[in-house]
């Protein structure tokens, strides 16, 4: 016996996937293996806000489903939404720079922690020139010299380009250096594998009494094993 979608089923179907395409496209984007910096995951987080709160007003039947789907969002992600690392490494992504939300306090946040490490990572190459050839003189009012903002120059120059191609970095070195930083991950999960597969080796029925304390040692031990040969 065949049965036929009433009216009001085929209205909720049509609802409920427009509900969720932008959930599934946002579950591609940060599934993709083409795409896999860490710099991705705030903006695809805030857009999929921005996308779920649209649909509230057009909204009639899956309202509670998109209630619960900004429930789930704000619980997984809401610690990282606010994590200054995160935040910078979208920001120092040339397709994201600062337009990918528009509260002022989350870019704010990661410009401040941009500002800082590259004000760091100049201040050392500073001083490793000073050391390389410097006269006393030089060396002793290198001090004045550190407070000048070295950073702040070449990341006003990034934000400005209208590129977002990943070539952009190449123009700017301190800043393409912290990129590589923030957003370069592990390639793969084979070398957990292999600490879970030894850890396995070693936690055996014969040695379900060992303490904590002495399972690490003894899978450390074995681990470094090669650096003992």
């Amino acid at each position: 016996m065949s049965y036929r979608l009433s009216p009001a089923e085929i209205a909720f179907l049509t609802e409920y996937c427009t509900v969720m395409k932008p959930v599934v496209k946002a579950l591609n984007l940060l599934q993709s293996e083409t795409n896999t910096h860490m710099g991705w995951l705030l903006p695809v987080i805030f857009q999929l806000k921005v996308k779920l709160s649209r649909l509230e007003t057009s909204t009639k039947m899956c309202l509670p489903l998109i209630r619960a789907i900004q429930d789930g969002v704000q619980k997984r992600f809401g610690g990282m939404m606010e994590d200054p690392e995160l935040i910078a490494a979208a920001i120092l992504l040339p397709k994201f720079k600062t337009t990918w939300t528009e509260r002022p306090d989350i870019i704010e946040a990661g410009l401040i922690y941009v500002r800082q490490h590259l004000d760091q990572m100049a201040g050392v190459e500073q001083v490793k020139q000073v050391k390389q050839h410097s006269s006393d003189e030089e060396d002793f009012f290198f001090s004045l010299k550190s407070k000048r903002p070295q950073g702040i120059g070449e990341l006003d120059g990034y934000l400005a380009c209208v590129s977002d191609k990943m070539d952009l970095l190449n123009s700017f070195p301190h800043i393409k250096k912290l990129s590589l930083k923030l957003n370069t991950g592990l390639p793969a999960s084979a070398a957990c594998e292999r600490l879970f597969s030894c850890a396995g080796l070693l936690f055996t029925a014969k040695r379900a009494r060992m303490n904590s304390t002495n399972f690490e040692n003894q899978l450390l031990h074995k681990i470094n094993r090669k650096f003992r040969e």
